[in-house]
C-alpha cells in the first residue's frame, strides 16, 4: 500500500507473508483454505504481495509445498502478487523451480515473485529426506545454483556448458519477478552484486536487519532489472483494538516459537494455553530473542513500531506476517494495520 495524502498513514508499501498455519484444533485442509482466504482478504484489503513460506516437517506450518499452493491462491485471486517467501534452493534442483515458477507465470502473467533463500527450512535429518546426500547438506553452492535457475530463465547458459541443450518449458521466457531472502549478511551482498530486489527476516533475526541491509546497499551493482537497490524487510505484527488484546494474541506465537527452537514443534497453541504456560529462565532467553522481531498492540501502537521500523532501515517495502490462532482474529489484524496504510494500487514492480 502506498501512501495517500494523509500525512498520518503509513508511507511504505505493505505485504503479508503467510505459513499457512495449523492451529491446535484445526487440521491441514482448513489451514490451506484459511490461506486462501487470507489472500483473498489482503487482496480486497489492497496489500501490494501475498507470499508464502516453505518449511517442513512442522506440524503447525502447511506450506511446505509451496508453489502448489500458490497455484490455488493466484487463482482464487486477480490482481494482488503472488509469491515465494521463499523457496529454499538448496532443496530443489534449479530446473525444476525454473518450470514450476515459469508455469505459474505463464497462468498469472505479471503477478509472480520468486523469492529464494539458502537454509533449509527445516532439521537436518529432513534436509536430508530432501537432498538425499549428506554432502549436500555442507556444500554451500548456493551461488552456482541460482546462476543456473537464471540461466533456465533467461537462456544464458556458455556455449560449453553441458545444460545449453536443456530448455525449461514452461520457464524460458516466463520470468518472474525475483528475490533474494536472507537474515545475515551473505544473501545481502550477493542480492546486491547480482542487482536484485533484498528482503529480509526481521521476524527472527531483528539483530542482523541494519548491517545487512547497510551490505546490501553498499554492494550494490546496478542491472537489467533493478536500477537501485530496493529491500524489504518482513516483521511480525499482531494488531488488536488494544494493545492488552493484542497481547493475549501473540502468545500461541510466541509460545510456539519456543516449542521450535527447544526442538518440540507442534501446532499452533490456543491463547488460553498459552496464557497458562509459565516460562523456564532458558525459554525466557528464547523469547527475549523473538520479541525484537514483533510489534503488537492496539493500532497506534502498531503505527508507531511500523513507522520506527521504515525510519531504521529505510526499507522500500514492508512485509508483515501475523500467527494468530483464530483465523477472524487474524484477518482482523491484517484489516487494522490496512486503515492504517490507507487502500491504493498495489505498489509497482521495482
Amino acid at each position: 500500500m502506498l501512501v495517500g495524502e494523509d500525512s498520518t498513514r503509513l508511507a511504505v508499501p505493505l505485504s503479508v507473508l503467510d505459513l499457512a498455519v495449523v492451529a491446535d484444533g484445526s487440521d491441514v485442509g482448513r489451514a490451506l483454505r484459511e490461506s486462501i482466504n487470507l489472500a483473498r482478504a489482503a487482496e480486497r484489503l489492497g496489500f501490494a504481495r501475498f507470499w508464502v513460506a516453505e518449511h517442513h516437517n512442522m506440524p503447525g506450518i502447511a506450506s511446505s509445498a509451496t508453489a502448489v499452493l500458490m497455484g490455488a491462491i493466484a487463482q482464487a485471486t486477480s490482481s494482488i502478487r503472488v509469491g515465494s517467501g521463499g523457496i529454499m534452493l538448496p532443496n530443489h534442483a534449479p530446473l525444476v523451480v525454473a518450470e514450476q515458477f515459469g508455469t505459474l507465470e505463464a497462468l498469472h502473467p505479471g503477478r509472480i515473485d520468486l523469492g529464494l533463500g539458502r537454509a533449509p527450512g527445516t532439521d537436518q535429518v529432513t534436509a536430508l529426506a530432501l537432498r538425499r546426500s549428506a554432502e549436500a547438506l555442507s556444500a554451500d553452492d548456493f551461488p552456482e545454483r541460482l546462476g543456473e535457475l537464471l540461466a533456465f530463465f533467461d537462456g544464458g547458459f556458455p556455449d560449453t556448458h553441458p545444460f545449453r541443450a536443456i530448455t525449461a518449458v514452461p520457464g524460458y521466457g516466463q520470468h518472474p519477478e525475483l528475490w533474494l531472502l536472507g537474515s545475515s549478511g551473505f544473501s545481502a551482498q550477493l542480492a546486491g552484486l547480482l542487482g536484485l530486489p533484498f528482503s529480509f527476516a526481521h521476524h527472527f533475526s531483528a539483530a542482523n536487519t541494519v548491517p545487512a541491509l547497510a551490505l546490501y546497499r553498499s554492494h550494490f551493482r546496478p542491472s537489467p532489472t533493478l536500477a537501485a537497490p530496493h529491500a524489504m524487510v518482513a516483521v511480525s505484527v499482531i494488531c488488536a483494538a488494544t494493545d492488552d488484546e493484542a497481547r493475549w494474541l501473540a502468545g500461541p506465537s510466541r509460545l510456539a516459537f519456543v516449542r521450535l527452537r527447544s526442538g518440540r514443534p507442534g501446532r499452533l497453541p490456543s491463547p488460553e494455553e498459552a496464557a497458562a504456560h509459565r516460562y523456564s529462565p532458558a525459554e525466557q532467553l528464547i523469547l527475549d530473542g523473538r520479541t525484537r522481531g514483533q510489534i503488537v498492540g492496539g493500532p497506534e501502537t502498531v503505527r508507531a513500531g511500523l513507522e520506527a521500523l521504515r525510519d531504521e532501515t529505510q526499507a522500500d517495502e514492508l512485509m508483515i506476517t501475523a500467527m494468530i490462532h483464530g483465523y477472524d482474529d487474524r484477518v482482523r489484524s491484517y484489516e487494522l494495520v490496512a486503515e492504517l496504510a490507507g487502500r491504493t494500487e498495489p505498489s509497482p514492480r521495482p
